[in-house]
This record gives C-alpha cells, structure tokens and sequence, in this order.
C-alpha cells in the first residue's frame, strides 16, 4: 500500500473516536448487517461517524486486509477495531457502549 493511501485511512478511522465502515448510510444502509450496527450505535446514544465503503473501492480492499477481517460492517472505536454486528451486539449487551453515550 502507498503512503497516500495509508495517510488517508488513517484519517478515516481516525476522524471521529468512533468509525462505522459501512454498506450505504444511516439512513439508507445497504444490508442488514448495516442497519443492525447503525441502530445499536443509534439505542446505544453514541457520536459516530460513517464511511460508505461503497462509494471507494481502494479503501474498501485495504480494509478487509488491515486487520484480516473480511466482512463489513467495521467498527473503530479510538483507532481499534471493534470487529462486527457480533461484537457490537455483545458489548450492546453488556453495557459497554455506555462510556461512548453521547451527553
């Protein structure tokens, strides 16, 4: 990968403390893995920011080999990788979103 495009999803995942790469939007996702991930972040009360990864196909490849996790959605919460709807369910669950809660 080239320095520009590392500069770059670097400022992407880096662009809010926390980052959905997603199939479409919030208010139009694209699949239904989007729309569960956006709706946890929407009941959880948190600040996040989206990138369609529809929209760049580059960003999108690198990404599925960054962490070696395939699939989309990818949550990024202060630079990390949350991994996917799985996850977020779970941390939904247990309350763990709570610490993100918008005020």
């Amino acid at each position: 990968m080239d320095k520009l495009l590392q500069v770059k999803l670097d400022d992407l995942i880096k662009q809010s403390k926390v980052v959905l790469f997603m199939k479409g939007n919030p208010e139009e996702p694209m699949c239904g893995f989007s729309s569960t991930a956006v709706a946890i972040l929407v009941e959880s009360w948190v600040y996040f920011e989206t990138f369609d990864i529809l929209l760049d196909e580059e960003v999108r490849q690198w990404l599925k080999e960054y962490k070696n996790w395939p699939t989309f959605p990818q949550l990024y919460i202060e630079g990390e990788l949350i991994w996917g709807v799985d996850i977020m369910q779970e941390m939904y669950d247990e309350g763990e979103f709570e610490q993100y809660k918008q005020v």
